[in-house]
């Protein structure tokens, strides 16, 4: 498509505009002006949202990328450059960077980013693999990352699209470009009305027109939270077809979020025609979602095809329930994602000291290479799943230990750390934890073991005066063993309690072992009443079952179903 030709200097503008624009919270940048013809720029103006949906935690800021190769760009481009660069001056939520330059991506110049949104990229926009595992890194460690329309086929060989870089469409959530018309009418439903992303829509469904992309290769709903999608019983497919514009399924997603590691995706194919981004609703939308990927509007964004009743009533409790590998150690990682997939459950812990598969037969820990680390990626993306805590059982605290520590930690995407380093290097410790935004849990085994973090008092001891990036893993097994009363350790510890490694136990000795959640002496029940109780929303309710370890998914299964079911009691209570 052509860009638009009637085109006008900044000031000219202004001075066309009576200066509507002239207040410095909504100055244009000089590349904007002189690309956008005066007719779209006051409708873009008008369009513009006044507040945004979510108060900056910080000050934030977005890259744009607007390269594309062998292709000559949608005209949309620029109109969405001017919106995004005006939402967020008007709104105070970010200010953006536009870049077609792909050095931007060298490490020590994106991590002065807090997102990057891929604006209709079409092409093989950079081959370098260090840019390439810069951008996986930043996202997967908790960056955002923005893709609209053409950027389904971004890296890749135009025309044609042919494949250069797999994991790309994977972490976005979709490969390809077949559509029928350019301005083609249709009916949108909204499959998450209450997503925070959406709410700027009537959760009814409305109707567009576009260029609308059908997805094939990538795109699944195990692995993303689909936001938009076609109405088939209201639409008319008509139009010319450019490729297979046919699923058997009839699912034809438009837009969702996902997390990819840490990282926070968005990508909607509505983006094709520039009147989308002077369209109110329109751009309501898209700010939610820069706000999202920013990491300031916190969104659900377990896989749709995960979305059972007991699933959403821990979103709406902010609760989250995963395996802990060492329920499954005694098989390879690669073997617990697989069960805990069968689980239906959508999180997970990792352990440094399992094996990570029969082609992989080294420990998940520090030495692993980026092809290995890789692997691990796309295992955990294709069973829908993420991974929230890892146990490493003594961080070091000189810097370079701790560092390669931390380093690891960010390429596996992990919020929190479950560990028992020696009390004197939680100074060097909690800078990392800072630096890094990864959390320290305190594990506890028993009083031989963990002489100072065995109990509560200890464990409050070691986080006198520190970050609140540093509290407890409550290994809720050995508390018990060791006469530890759960909730009485609950009620001392507190917003101290970061992550939960829970267990049932068929008697409160030291002999006790697990048994399924809810049928022994643990007060289980009762315990997680008194979570719900003090609004205390863990990393993760981590599932450890250390018994009968061969053959221990039944009663697994069992301790899961409890937890959702209490989960659905104790959501529709409140």
């Amino acid at each position: 498509m052509q860009r638009p030709t009637n085109t006008l200097n900044r000031r000219d503008f202004l001075t066309a505009t009576g200066g509507m624009l002239a207040a410095p919270h909504l100055l244009l940048s000089t590349a904007n002006a002189r690309e956008i013809g005066q007719d779209e720029r006051e409708k873009i103006a008008a369009a513009i949202p006044t507040t945004a949906p979510a108060r900056p935690r910080k000050k934030r800021r977005l890259l744009i990328f607007t390269l594309n190769v062998n292709y000559g760009g949608h005209a949309s481009i620029p109109t969405a450059n001017l919106a995004f660069e005006l939402m967020g001056q008007r709104t105070g939520a970010f200010e953006t960077v536009v870049s077609k330059d792909p050095e931007v991506f060298r490490p020590e110049r994106l991590k002065r980013f807090d997102a990057v949104f891929f604006n209709n990229n079409v092409g093989n926009l950079f081959t370098d693999p260090a840019l390439r595992q810069s951008l996986i890194e930043f996202v997967y460690a908790g960056g955002g990352l923005m893709g609209v329309h053409g950027t389904t086929v971004a890296f890749t060989q135009w025309s044609g699209a042919i494949e250069d870089w797999p994991e790309f469409p994977l972490m976005l959530g979709a490969r390809g470009a077949n559509h029928l018309d350019p301005d083609e009418h249709i009916f949108i439903k909204l499959d998450d009305p209450t997503n925070p992303v959406t709410l700027a829509f009537d959760p009814k469904g409305f109707e567009f027109r576009d260029e609308f992309f059908r997805y094939h290769d990538v795109y699944s709903r195990n692995r993303v939270r689909v936001l938009l999608s076609i109405d088939t019983e209201k639409t008319k497919f008509e139009g010319q077809p450019r490729g297979n514009v046919t699923r058997d399924d009839n699912d034809y997603a438009l837009a969702w979020v996902r997390r990819y590691g840490r990282g926070r995706v968005f990508h909607s194919t509505i983006a094709h025609n520039p009147y989308v981004f002077w369209d109110p609703k329109m751009l309501q939308f898209y700010l939610a979602a820069a706000q999202f990927a920013l990491g300031d509007l916190p969104a659900p964004t377990i896989p749709s095809a995960k979305l059972m009743p007991a699933i959403r009533a821990q979103e709406k409790l902010g609760w989250r329930l995963g395996v802990e590998a060492y329920t499954f150690y005694k098989h390879t990682l690669f073997e617990a994602i697989d069960k805990t997939a069968q689980l239906g459950l959508a999180y997970m812990g990792g352990l440094s000291f399992q094996k990570v598969s029969d082609q992989i037969p080294k420990n998940f820990e520090p030495g692993l290479t980026d092809d290995e680390l890789r692997q691990i990626r796309l295992k955990l993306d294709s069973a829908g799943l993420t991974m929230l805590t890892y146990y490493y059982h003594s961080i070091p605290g000189d810097e370079v230990g701790c560092r390669k520590i931390f380093d690891f930690a960010r390429k596996i995407g992990i919020e929190t750390f479950m560990s028992e380093p020696a009390p004197e290097s939680l100074d060097t410790i909690e800078k990392f934890c800072d630096e890094y935004e990864i959390n320290l849990a305190l594990h506890n085994h028993d009083r031989k073991a963990s002489p100072l973090y065995w109990r509560p008092e200890g464990i409050l001891q070691a986080c006198e005066g520190r970050s609140k990036r540093i509290g407890a893993c409550a290994d809720m097994g050995y508390w018990m063993r060791d006469g530890i009363d759960p909730i009485e350790a609950l009620k001392k510890l507190k917003d101290r309690l970061i992550t939960l490694q829970m267990h049932d136990l068929n008697e409160l000795t030291a002999q006790g072992h697990d048994v399924p959640w809810g049928t022994g002496a643990g007060g289980t029940e009762q315990f997680i009443r008194e979570m719900h109780r003090f609004g205390i929303t863990p990393t993760m309710f981590g599932l450890e079952y250390s018994y009968n370890f061969l053959e221990s998914m039944p009663d697994v299964k069992k301790s899961a179903e409890f937890f959702n079911n209490l989960s659905l009691k104790l959501a529709n209570k409140g």
